[in-house]
């Protein structure tokens, strides 16, 4: 499932695209709303939500759409009926065409059309989101706090507690901590707890414009070496990057977690 950054991005790039535009092009491929027409009407912008996109259109309409897995968001250059939609067509879920852009849905898992007035129902029950204006450590920390024995990993990965985090992020913030993912949220040394909420927003923050996500610093010559991007994830059995110590995984709540049986402390699978 995509990070809260990489819904960040996504939802620039359609905002660039489509934002202050007229639709003279609309296709939503979901039985639901297969029927509905946004054609002629302007798109006002497309905001991230955590995990989810809003594009906003005038008359008090949002087009609501979640990634989840596998779901995509293109941007085609052209408008227009004529505009060829590249890749499977029976992926496609949604099409946004202007007179200058083309923004194709593909295997959207979620995708809704709402009163503005109403996205709440959709997105209300998010803690506050990392990369949005809404933004509040110290309430991620409260709702963290909510639940003492939840594994740590767990309680990050609760988008009701903080928006924007995901799988990578998860077993990265918990090496940072020196913590395993199974830890207790309680039993989090206090100062590392206060320390989280920020930490996390700087890490979704400083990846947020740029696809190939790093948490280990700079690159180039006075930083990592190339490939050296993220300390445990995805590195099952090569060396941990400040210890050596093979890096180990297993799965939480049926996802794939990386940690560093030395850096990190607390219980293991």
């Amino acid at each position: 499932m995509p990070e809260g950054d990489t819904v960040w991005l996504t939802a620039k790039r359609l905002h660039e695209a489509l934002a202050g535009r007229v639709l003279l092009r609309s296709d939503l491929r979901v039985p639901r709303f297969a029927t509905s027409d946004l054609t002629g009407r302007t798109v006002l912008e497309v905001v991230p939500r955590g995990k989810h996109l809003m594009t906003r259109v005038e008359g008090g309409l949002t087009l609501h759409s979640h990634l989840r897995m596998d779901g995509a968001w293109k941007v085609l250059p052209g408008g227009g009926p004529c505009v060829r939609l590249p890749g499977p067509q029976h992926q496609i879920r949604a099409v946004l065409g202007t007179a200058e852009n083309t923004a194709v849905g593909y295997r959207l898992p979620v995708l809704e059309l709402l009163r503005t007035s109403e996205e709440e129902r959709a997105v209300g029950h998010l803690g506050p989101d990392l990369l949005g204006p809404d933004w509040d450590p110290d309430l991620a920390l409260a709702n963290l706090a909510r639940e003492p024995d939840r594994p740590l990993g767990e309680a990050l990965l609760d988008q009701r507690n903080l928006a924007g985090v995901g799988n990578v992020y998860k077993c990265e913030l918990c090496f940072l901590l020196g913590v395993t993912p199974w830890l207790p949220f309680g039993l989090l040394p206090s100062e590392r707890a206060a320390a989280l909420p920020g930490t996390a927003q700087r890490l979704l923050a400083a990846n947020r414009e740029r696809h190939q996500r790093r948490t280990t610093g700079p690159a180039g010559p006075a930083g990592r070496p190339t490939g050296q991007n993220l300390y445990v994830y995805g590195r099952a059995q090569r060396p941990c990057l400040r210890c050596g110590t093979p890096v180990r995984v297993a799965d939480q709540d049926d996802r794939p977690t990386y940690w560093c049986p030395t850096c990190q402390t607390g219980p293991t699978p």
